[in-house]
């Protein structure tokens, strides 16, 4: 293979700044060996995207894992959440092929999505630099705790792009899954005795769903109790990531200590329409307090909490037609402002955020944050699933009606900087009131 002048500048420049390690797994039973290596993979160094094909990315992922370990680098006054989506030449650090973990309906290079544009773009804050995902570092920051994602398909989304971006450096075991769809698993890294599990509770309070075994076509909530499905394992969890929204959307009728106090969408039902705004708040308040004061019992442990914001979706025009989310690049700095719904929904969670760390201050064993990924992905009305949800859609040819996904995100795709800015989160805690609970 044969190098640009261009090509050969930017891998002598890498070769400068990176010192890498390779994982060595030996025979006693998956204990990590390192030994210092520089490991560059380029096939060729992606500066010409059309010269990339998807089986070149699936077969051969870009690969630069660093051994720095820079928690101390961290810039603690950034705002992740202003900034504006470049051009990158990496790419992601892992594919369709080499991670295990993707949901069936995420993994659009598998399901032969044919442009990789998507792939080929950065978030830059405008007040720091957002560092590469470092696996290493989330391995030894999470190492001997638990970690639980709860909340709806977007906390799977962001979990198995976490367990994706983790296992180009330490491999997950499997170790349970229950519930339809698999929507109770946890995971287990034998070489950081880390936990990573995932809970299915899309309003975090306790809810009946509707489905044709309830009898009924809209949801119940109980906003006062939270949801003992996660909230009777929460004495295991070191940290919680919360994310929940688009469920918030459905029909459905809302009670207080067991009483009726309003409903949303609910024709035909003699209740009193509210809305979902000042329910999802409710939500947030009762399973925030919830962990509050579980940690601030006798015997209660120290807990993280991450509160992912609102992801918005992507349709254009009918959900249920081809093209419902048809651009190739990310909005510009102009073209698009967070507004109306998704501004509604990200302040309830910001804000609800905001008082719950006001409460906590006096205990240096739990720390609350917001996870705010809203403006980011709002930009990003390229990087879903759309037609490709479904394994090769147009192989015979192009159909009238075509159901799309725009609301969850390929893997990999721009979910993954979710968890980039989660890291920073991680580090800047790290630095600011380090505690050790392993």
């Amino acid at each position: 293979m044969e190098f640009s002048k261009e090509e050969m500048r930017f891998i002598r420049g890498v070769g400068d700044r990176c010192e890498t390690m390779v994982t060595k797994l030996g025979s006693n039973h998956g204990r990590a060996s390192h030994a210092p290596l520089l490991r560059l993979y380029f096939h060729p160094l992606p500066l010409s995207q059309s010269q990339t094909s998807p089986a070149d990315l699936q077969n051969n992922p870009i690969i630069i894992t660093s051994t720095s370990d820079p928690v101390e680098d961290v810039n603690i006054d950034c705002d992740y959440s202003n900034g504006k989506w470049v051009p990158d030449k990496l790419g992601p650090l892992y594919n369709g092929s080499t991670c295990g973990t993707i949901k069936e309906g995420q993994n659009c290079m598998s399901h032969g999505r044919p442009d990789l544009g998507y792939l080929y773009w950065r978030w830059k804050p405008k007040q720091c630099k957002l560092p590469r995902f470092q696996p290493t570092t989330f391995l030894r920051l999470l190492q001997n705790k638990h970690l639980a994602f709860v909340g709806d398909s977007m906390a799977r989304n962001q979990l198995e792009s976490l367990l994706c971006l983790l296992s180009t450096a330490s491999t997950p075991d499997l170790v349970y899954k229950n519930g339809d769809d698999n929507k109770f698993r946890r995971w287990h890294f034998p070489s950081h005795n880390i936990n990573v599990s995932i809970y299915w509770s899309p309003f975090l309070v306790k809810g009946i769903e509707k489905s044709a075994n309830t009898g009924f076509n809209f949801n119940k909530l109980y906003l006062d109790s939270v949801d003992d499905r996660w909230a009777l394992d929460m004495h295991r969890f070191d940290m919680i990531i919360l994310s929940v929204g688009h469920w918030f959307l459905h029909p459905a009728v809302f009670y207080e200590k067991d009483l009726v106090i309003g409903c949303h969408y609910c024709e035909g039902l003699n209740h009193t329409e509210i809305g979902f705004y000042d329910v999802l708040r409710k939500a947030l308040k009762t399973s925030l307090k919830a962990i509050v004061d579980k940690s601030s019992g006798a015997y209660g442990n120290g807990i993280d909490v991450i509160v992912t914001t609102f992801s918005p979706s992507h349709f254009e025009g009918d959900w249920d037609k081809a093209g419902a989310c048809p651009r190739k690049k990310p909005f510009q700095k102009g073209e698009i402002v967070v507004e109306g719904m998704n501004a509604d929904m990200r302040k309830i969670e910001v804000v609800e955020v905001e008082e719950a760390k006001e409460k906590v201050t006096q205990l240096d064993n739990l720390r609350i944050e917001a996870l705010d990924v809203t403006k980011l992905s709002l930009m990003r009305p390229d990087g879903h699933p759309g037609p490709y949800m479904y394994p090769f859609p147009f192989a015979n040819g192009v159909k009238d009606r075509v159901q799309n996904d725009c609301v969850h995100w390929c893997l990999p795709g721009p979910i993954d900087t979710w968890n980039e800015i989660l890291l920073q989160v991680m580090k800047r805690w790290e630095v600011e009131s380090p505690r050790r609970r392993g």
